[in-house]
């Protein structure tokens, strides 16, 4: 057993055009102010974090790492969403997820994906320089739009996907096992990869690779009806970095889990901020600690309803009193 380490909290809700979210230095004083222990930073805003040249420069990183800490801070990990999901992109999408990227390969998607599995590849390499193993990214999605079977998916369409996407990420993975960086892949509705089945099929189809483990977030496991406690008793080894948000899911006789195209307030499935939602904290830290999950406890906020400030404020606390000091008796 061990002791969760925490509360941490990521910085991607939170970075911002003003101040004090609008640069490393400051939105780390402000983290450390409200009672945070550390950070997760997110690897594609340039505001917090040049990851290119991190991954170049030794020095740079230590600087980057030298602020975190110069606020009373750890850096707990990089996170990679963003290129993660370009890393795979059916061209359905192509048109939103150009969003995501720089202007030089927008319009470019065979150029977009070069740059985005560069950019993951970057933030291993960024890792390594600062003795970090882990680092949360998305899967990426080939298959979401075949999702629900209508109209019905031909023979060997899914297994087809899965191949292509394993030809995509296995260079990456490479590349992370040599930097001694885990990609722990946030399991998300909208990615390839969002559940246990997934998983386990993506292992499969990239020969059970040692750097393929988890980001374990139990609000999205909320909104698909899936049981995460007992997901922590079947996949706890493979689990590498920990998401604490919370959700709901209040079904009506209109709408169910598929949320009716409606708005994140209106959908029976929603984020909320801890401890307004329906997500057992207590019995997924219990377990996490039993299992003796080695990493931070950071929070994610993306409620629908409560201010991110009194959500980062009241979460910090949230977390501190649902981490366990594990017996040593």
């Amino acid at each position: 057993m061990k002791t969760i380490k925490g509360p941490a909290i990521f910085l991607a809700q939170f970075a911002d055009d003003k101040a004090p979210f609008n640069n490393l230095k400051s939105i780390c004083e402000w983290a450390k102010s409200i009672g945070y222990a550390g950070v997760q930073i997110p690897a594609w805003d340039g505001r917090l974090v040049d990851i290119e040249k991190a991954a170049e420069s030794k020095d740079y990183a230590q600087e980057i790492k030298g602020i975190v800490n110069e606020a009373g801070l750890e850096l707990t990990e990089f996170a990679t969403h963003l290129q993660g999901q370009l890393v795979a992109s059916h061209p359905a999408y192509d048109i939103m997820f150009d969003a995501f990227a720089v202007d030089k390969v927008k319009n470019n998607p065979p150029a977009r994906a070069e740059w985005a599995a560069n950019q993951v590849k970057a933030a291993a390499t960024a890792s390594s320089h600062l003795g970090i193993n882990v680092m949360a990214s998305f899967s990426g999605a080939l298959l979401w739009h075949t999702m629900y079977p209508w109209p019905q998916r031909p023979a060997g369409l899914v297994e087809a996907g899965f191949k292509e996407l394993a030809k995509k990420w296995t260079p990456i993975l490479d590349h992370c096992k040599d930097k001694g960086v885990d990609v722990c892949y946030e399991l998300h509705p909208g990615e390839d990869l969002h559940d246990g089945i997934t998983y386990e099929m993506f292992l499969e189809a990239t020969n059970q690779h040692t750097a393929a483990k988890i980001l374990y977030d139990p609000s999205h496991f909320v909104l698909q009806q899936l049981d995460y406690l007992q997901f922590i008793d079947i996949y706890h080894e493979k689990i590498g970095m920990f998401h604490v948000k919370d959700a709901e899911f209040n079904p009506t006789g209109k709408s169910g889990v598929y949320g009716g195209f409606q708005g994140w307030v209106d959908r029976p499935g929603r984020f909320r901020s801890l401890g307004d939602g329906q997500v057992d904290f207590n019995g997924i830290f219990t377990k996490l600690s039993q299992y003796g999950f080695d990493g931070w406890a950071v929070l994610e906020w993306e409620c629908c309803i409560k201010s991110p400030q009194q959500g980062a404020e009241e979460g910090s606390r949230f977390i501190a009193d649902h981490i366990i000091k594990v017996t040593e008796k």
